[in-house]
């Protein structure tokens, strides 16, 4: 009998990924035509292609609303994950939330925690309608039998498995529906760089490259964000991930590049940032450029020493490597590297630490000591460093720019966000588990 239940669900979950958009209907309530229903009781299994997942759970509505669509949902008490089995791609996502009963209290990420949706309440009787583009992929390089080759660490990150995972948060997240439909056509904006650009596995430690895709409107960009902790831009290229990235890459998509921070520690003949470094950017460059792509070059992010209230320079040459090569080759550039030192002097040397992860003694029960990390940042340091990029993006006039959200506040470097103000619930495994490199 449970082999016949199985056959069926699978049957039907590939009858709409034949149509090409995948449709779940949440919680109690009528299913809409389409629509798979999802319950408390529906856990991931590959067999079944999705489902509740990573071990976390759901509860149904208790009272059914009016319309078949947001008549139901699911909630918790706590995070929870909903994983679907796809094809590498980009992907819009709508998510239906609300309840007719009462509020709702809702953030959305996906993957590695990659921010989508910061908050989102709703009053009782109220429903939304969430929408947003995201990337998934594998390390299979396309065209060839070969792989990323990827750091044991990596072998348990949710970005390179074979499947969409949506994480629901937030103090009362109420998900009512899903649609999932393939895009090939968004521009996708391709980031190589460390552990200040990754998509952070593990609570608190953050980067502006899982903030950066919250700027974007829906159906108009995909970010897709290849960078590793404790990676050179020569590591980058070795690991195979610049040739994961030439392989999605379509005419006018576009490739942002930030090291340094690991490439000022390599050592030999010839290695430097006016040699190895710039023969590197130069070969981003032309190679990016031979796939139709744009090439972004972005100085390197500061990290957090202050001496008399201004910011000491720790990255030596390699930023003035990035903004010569820039000049040389023609290439949009952003200082990011700049401009992050006007952002963390404003903040001051005290108020700097909000954004970087510091933290006393016993905040994390897998790591009971005290965490001072001057490179690293905590949720409201990268999503203070991803509007720095968004402000590159502005100032070098490019052409992405007319696809940022049209409501975003200015920024000015030398007045930061409020760190009180910027929600972030922690997501789960909050294991405090430290990125390479620093």
């Amino acid at each position: 009998m449970k082999i016949l239940v199985g056959f069926f669900l699978l049957a039907g979950f590939l009858k709409v990924a034949d149509a090409q958009t995948f449709r779940f209907d949440f919680g109690k309530g009528a299913v809409p035509g389409g629509y798979l229903k999802v319950t408390p009781e529906t856990i991931y299994t590959e067999a079944r292609g999705y489902g509740i997942d990573l071990g976390t759970s759901a509860m149904n509505n208790n009272e059914v609303g009016a319309q078949a669509l947001t008549d139901g949902f699911l909630t918790s008490d706590q995070p929870f994950y909903f994983s679907v089995k796809l094809p590498e791609g980009n992907y819009d996502v709508k998510i239906w939330t609300g309840d007719d009963h009462g509020p709702s209290d809702l953030a959305v990420r996906a993957e590695n925690r990659r921010m989508f949706v910061n908050r989102l309440q709703t009053a009782a009787g109220a429903h939304q309608l969430i929408q947003f583009t995201v990337n998934i992929r594998d390390s299979l390089i396309a065209g060839s039998r070969k792989k990323v080759r990827l750091k044991a660490r990596e072998h348990g990150y949710l970005h390179w498995d074979h499947k969409l995972t949506l994480e629901f948060n937030s103090k009362n997240p109420k998900i009512n529906a899903i649609e999932i439909t393939p895009n090939r056509t968004a521009v996708s904006v391709f980031l190589a760089g460390n552990s200040t650009v990754v998509d952070g596995a593990s609570e608190p430690f953050s980067a502006w490259g899982q903030m950066f895709p919250w700027f974007f409107q829906p159906e108009k960009v995909a970010v897709v964000n290849l960078a590793e902790s404790g990676e050179t831009l020569s590591g980058f290229i070795a690991a195979r991930r610049f040739a994961k990235m030439l392989s999605l890459m379509k005419p006018g998509d576009y490739a942002f590049v930030e090291f340094g921070h690991n490439d000022q520690k390599q050592k030999g003949k010839g290695i430097g940032a006016f040699t190895s470094y710039k023969k590197n950017l130069n070969y981003f460059i032309d190679e990016v450029k031979k796939k139709g792509g744009i090439p972004v070059l972005v100085t390197s992010v500061q990290r957090r020493r202050f001496l008399n209230g201004k910011i000491v320079e720790t990255l030596g040459d390699y930023p003035e490597a990035v903004r010569q090569t820039a000049r040389e080759r023609g290439v949009a550039l952003i200082d990011l590297n700049a401009l992050s030192k006007q952002l963390f002097e404003a903040m001051g040397e005290e108020k700097s630490m909000l954004a970087f992860v510091h933290f006393p003694a016993g905040s994390f029960a897998a790591r009971p000591e005290a965490l001072a990390d001057n490179t690293h940042f905590r949720p409201y340091g990268a999503f203070e460093v991803a509007r720095l990029m968004v402000k590159g993006v502005k100032d070098a006039d490019l052409k992405l720019a007319q696809y940022l959200k049209k409501d975003l506040p200015s920024l000015d470097p030398g007045h930061p966000g409020i760190y009180e103000n910027f929600y972030w619930p922690a997501s789960p495994g909050a294991d405090a588990a430290q990125p390479d490199g620093n």
